[in-house]
């Protein structure tokens, strides 16, 4: 029995060495790219830069344009006045919330008591806790649609487009619940206990059952596409490109190759170590960010206390103004909801890859738990600085174009140091995105190719922070925010099939709730210690 156990503790640690050196050798890989960038990208940003109008970068965004063009006028055809994709979003965000019966406001309570660790059993299969799922898959929304988005959002449709992000917000928690519930009822767990999820498995494998297996599969791999261009721009290289911005706002003269290779660097020492280590990076960043943010915001909104009945006002009035914006009340909407979807990304299916590794034997339990996420990202983090830039009305400047410089400018007007707290806000919320579309990327990466070939995907991953950093590339940006809309088409045609299952287990799952079969991690363990003991009396 000595032996046996001496062997299996031989081959445990022989095991954890052969992790130690892979994740060593990967760890060397990332870094002398990071080393390779530092000697030779500088000078290839600087040629770029001087001939942008004419050279790669130049002829790169000409390509891209064209690419652009096609696409807007495919997603954004209008039907009513409102663009398809938007439509696309709103309807389906509307017919799943009728179709789990509000499940956005009845399971509120209970998502918290969730999130709070009270049903978390560390045996069940997962690689992460509910909290830090939230956590990565929060910190890959709450980012700079919060403070450039909301800007935009009023700047281009008024201060009533905030409330129609808010109701988008408002129905979006219900496409969350759903999509991520179907990730975690799909997903597979591996050999190692590590768990690959997300549309990529609950569009295939339902619609294989039923016979569509080539669809199926067309639509899994069409949704992998289009994550991975998607973690390539929006999810990468715009957050580092933005993140500069703020940053050289304050530390002027800041070389952007520099500040490009400290973010590669950074990047890089995260994302090999795979989920565990983005989830416990991004568990103890956001919540630190969104209180750095939110707490900057309520000084603002405290100060000018008796503005906020004001604020309100304007924002109810001008939401049913027809001459709000170009486009009247529709154009309002439109501009609201758009931004919504922009930030929180519900019906895009991203957060669903996080929330698959979840620890937990309820699906269902999980899809309640990333109903927070609109809640926390639109409705309270994006109100709140709704609230800042109309109470300072900064928002009637016409002559600030950017939506970060409006932010920006909303918080210089009550202490002059408030833009220092906004910079590094910017640059927490740009970073823990980052790190969170790579685990999505990876994953939809890992889908197409197998996981061999992942380590090609991060170095990718690592050099488009560097590009995003030191070179401007906007129609190519502009093209990666399509891929991030273009994969609600996919993801909820899946949602719309699979809505009918889903809802018939919520409804079991609610009677045991209510009944008061679903016990807690701690009273389940009370319960079977009791049983225990019992037994061995007898």
């Amino acid at each position: 029995m000595k032996n046996i156990q001496c062997l299996l503790a031989k081959l445990k640690l022989k095991q954890l060495v052969e992790q130690s050196s892979e994740f060593k050798y990967k760890l060397k890989l990332c870094l002398a790219l990071v080393i390779v960038l530092s000697f030779a990208l500088p000078k290839i940003a600087q040629a770029a830069e001087e001939t942008a109008s004419a050279g790669f970068v130049g002829t790169l965004n000409s390509i891209f344009s064209q690419l652009v063009d096609v696409l807007n006028k495919i997603l954004f055809f209008e039907i009513a006045g409102f663009p398809l994709i938007v439509l696309w979003l709103i309807c389906g965000s509307i017919f799943l919330t009728l179709r789990m019966g509000f499940i956005n406001v009845r399971g509120l309570k209970h998502a918290i008591d969730i999130v709070r660790g009270k049903y978390d059993d560390p045996n069940d299969d997962g690689e992460v806790s509910h909290f830090q799922a939230l956590a990565t898959a929060l910190s890959g929304t709450v980012g700079l649609g919060n403070i450039a988005g909301v800007a935009i959002a009023i700047q281009t449709g008024g201060p009533g487009a905030v409330l129609w992000m808010t109701l988008g917000g408002f129905f979006g928690m219900s496409s969350k619940f759903t999509e991520c519930t179907l990730s975690q009822k799909y997903r597979r767990v591996k050999a190692d206990g590590s768990v690959a999820g997300g549309p990529m498995y609950y569009i295939s494998r339902p619609l294989s059952d039923l016979g569509l297996r080539p669809v199926g599969k067309g639509l899994a791999a069409l949704f992998a596409i289009l994550c991975i261009l998607g973690s390539f721009g929006g999810g990468n290289m715009f957050q580092a490109n933005q993140s500069y911005a703020a940053v050289a706002n304050i530390i002027p003269n800041l070389p952007n190759w520099l500040f490009g290779i400290v973010v590669a660097a950074l990047v890089a020492i995260v994302i090999i170590g795979g989920l565990g280590r983005i989830a416990a990076i991004t568990g103890r960043l956001v919540p630190l960010m969104a209180v750095i943010y939110i707490l900057a915001c309520l000084w603002i909104i405290l100060i000018n206390f008796t503005e906020i009945p004001s604020a309100i006002a304007t924002i109810f009035r001008e939401a049913f103004s027809p001459q709000a914006v170009g486009g009247g009340l529709i154009g309002v909407m439109v501009q609201g909801i758009r931004r919504s979807v922009f930030s929180n990304e519900a019906g895009v299916g991203s957060a669903a890859i996080a929330h698959s590794a979840a620890r937990t034997d309820e699906p269902l339990r999980e899809g309640l738990v990333a109903l927070l996420e609109p809640l926390i990202d639109t409705i309270i983090i994006c109100n709140m600085t709704a609230l800042v830039i109309v109470i300072t009305g900064t928002y009637q400047d016409t002559s600030i174009d950017d939506g970060v410089l409006l932010t920006t400018e909303s918080f210089a007007t009550v202490v002059n140091w408030f833009p220092v707290i906004l910079a590094i806000a910017i640059a927490l919320f740009a970073f823990s995105t980052m790190i969170s579309w790579s685990y999505y990327g990876e994953k939809a990466w890992e889908y197409l190719f197998g996981n061999s070939s992942i380590l090609i995907y991060k170095a990718l991953f690592v050099f488009c922070v560097f590009v995003g950093s030191v070179v401007n590339l906007g129609a190519v940006l502009d093209f990666s925010d399509m891929m991030i809309l273009a994969m609600s088409i996919p993801n909820l045609i899946g949602c719309y099939m699979l809505s009918g299952m889903i809802a018939s287990e919520l409804k079991d799952y609610m009677e045991r709730l209510g009944s008061g079969q679903m016990l807690t991690y701690d009273d389940e363990v009370a319960s079977r210690n009791l049983s225990q003991e019992v037994t061995s009396k007898h």
